[in-house]
């Protein structure tokens, strides 16, 4: 049945283990009591407190989301992990909204997945406000059912109401949305739990060193292999190999890698002196890689640092429809997602998968090196999974381009955040998204842990994934 039952009473969702979770009556009205939560909401027995719509609908559960990913830990803090939860969520939402649009003869966009018309709108205020709302509510309480609470908090401080009330738009509108997603999504191999076979050889990827890196716990392995949202397979934009070299020997032997590796190593180890004051300062700006800890919530991680510029930009520009944010939200988050399984098909299902930089150095050339990159406690940071290609610069060169193509030129003057608790700076200012994508890029070259290849490689599969297929798939209608 989904989600919504035939009651008129919304059930909660089925979390990722199939455990379900109801709300409890209490006379008159609601509570919950979702199990491990230790939020209680208040019996709906006086009258609900007022909405507080402030801001755009679809830029406040999008903030909301980046709270989620700061809390989210393990396999769930995963950067494709983290972007599908933004893909479904914002693929829903927009397919909501353009419903609502759809009804009214005023869509101009594609849906991603669907836009059925419904009749019987038109019955209460604010419908588009309560159908983005309740279906970013259920697609997140779906995702993350470990994080009730808070997520109860920020409904009801936006509805006024608990998300357990009764809203007939859940019947119109948001269950079928929701479960459209949630179909669309099942069995998509997000749950892989095979682990990595590490291949003993040089040039191969190996454990870094880091607190708890093995080849047990490389991330993600078979990422590459997850359901595309738009693409038709993780590989539609591999590029061959690092360097185009046929096999790990010829990789290592040749002049090309020989100058990736220098260039790393004078520009992203621990006092290193080529590096200049800015390109430190871009390092730390752009790492955004740090989990929650008993003392300290996690960073939004590179999706999130994204998802929030694009707050930023979309507040900054004053984009006022409701209907032109659930879309540019929807891009951004689909090529993400995309690029994530694009990028991990070429870190794993390649014929090299690339030892980072930190294994090449002490490989003959200087055992002592560490990156710039540190954990919070200062210890070396390399993320455990192979070097080519980088996932920043994936999502920051499909962030650019949906970003270029969205609003006509690639000329704009914005700011970016970081909550990096290394960097120096909390704000840096661009001039066109594709300075910014350069920058995250090269910023992990900086930081020790990429190689300038695995750069520019990435940057060109972000762009190929957004430019390619998730701007036609939510093109104009009739195009």
């Amino acid at each position: 049945m989904g989600l919504f039952g035939t009651s008129g009473r919304r059930k909660r969702s089925v979390g990722h283990h199939g455990s379900f979770r109801k709300a409890v009556t209490l006379g008159a009205g609601l509570a919950l009591l979702a199990a491990g939560s230790a939020l209680a909401l208040p019996a709906q027995t006086a009258a609900a407190a007022a909405p507080k719509y402030d801001g755009d609908p679809t830029q406040y559960w999008n903030g909301v989301l980046l709270e989620m990913f700061r809390q989210a830990d393990g396999s769930q803090g995963s950067p494709g992990q983290l972007a599908r939860s933004a893909a479904m969520m914002n693929a829903a939402i927009y397919d909501g909204e353009s419903s609502y649009q759809n009804t009214f003869y005023t869509m101009t966009y594609k849906p991603y997945l669907a836009a059925p018309k419904y009749p019987n709108l038109g019955q209460g205020p604010d419908e588009e406000e309560r159908i983005i709302g309740r279906t970013a509510y259920n697609i997140l309480h779906y995702l993350y059912p470990n994080q009730t609470a808070y997520l109860d908090k920020a409904f009801l401080d936006r509805f006024g109401t608990p998300p357990t009330q009764y809203d007939i738009i859940d019947n119109e509108i948001v269950g079928t949305i929701y479960n459209n997603m949630i179909k669309a999504r099942a069995n998509d191999g997000s749950d892989n739990q095979r682990l990595y076979n590490l291949e003993n050889v040089a040039g191969a990827w190996r454990p870094t060193g880091e607190s708890g890196c093995s080849s047990s716990t490389a991330v993600t392995p078979f990422w590459g292999q997850v359901k595309p949202f738009t693409m038709s397979s993780g590989s539609d934009y591999r590029p061959s190999t690092p360097g185009s070299f046929a096999d790990y020997a010829t990789l290592l032997a040749s002049p090309a890698y020989a100058d990736q590796v220098e260039q790393v190593r004078r520009l992203g180890g621990r006092g290193a002196t080529q590096r200049t004051t800015e390109q430190t300062a871009i390092a730390t700006f752009w790492a955004n890689d740090l989990g929650p800890d008993a003392h300290n919530k996690g960073t939004f991680k590179p999706p999130g640092q994204l998802l929030d510029a694009t707050i930023r930009i979309a507040q900054a520009r004053a984009i006022k429809s409701k209907y032109e944010n659930t879309r540019l939200f929807a891009l951004v988050s689909l090529a993400m997602a995309d690029s994530a399984i694009g990028e991990w098909d070429v870190k794993y299902l390649t014929p090299i998968d690339l030892w980072r930089p930190v294994s090449a150095i002490h490989n003959g050339i200087d055992s002592s090196w560490q990156p710039l990159s540190a954990a919070r406690d200062g210890s070396p940071l390399t993320p455990c999974f192979p070097a080519w290609a980088s996932g920043h610069a994936a999502f920051a060169g499909a962030w650019a381009a949906v970003m270029k193509e969205y609003f006509n030129s690639d000329t704009m003057n914005f700011t970016v955040n970081t909550e990096d608790p290394a960097s120096p700076q909390k704000t840096r200012t661009f001039t066109s998204f594709r300075q910014a994508a350069q920058e995250d890029a090269d910023s992990r070259v900086y930081l020790g842990v990429h190689y300038p290849w695995d750069a520019s490689d990435g940057l060109k599969l972000g762009e190929d994934v957004a430019t390619r297929s998730v701007l036609p798939r939510l093109g104009p209608v009739g195009s």
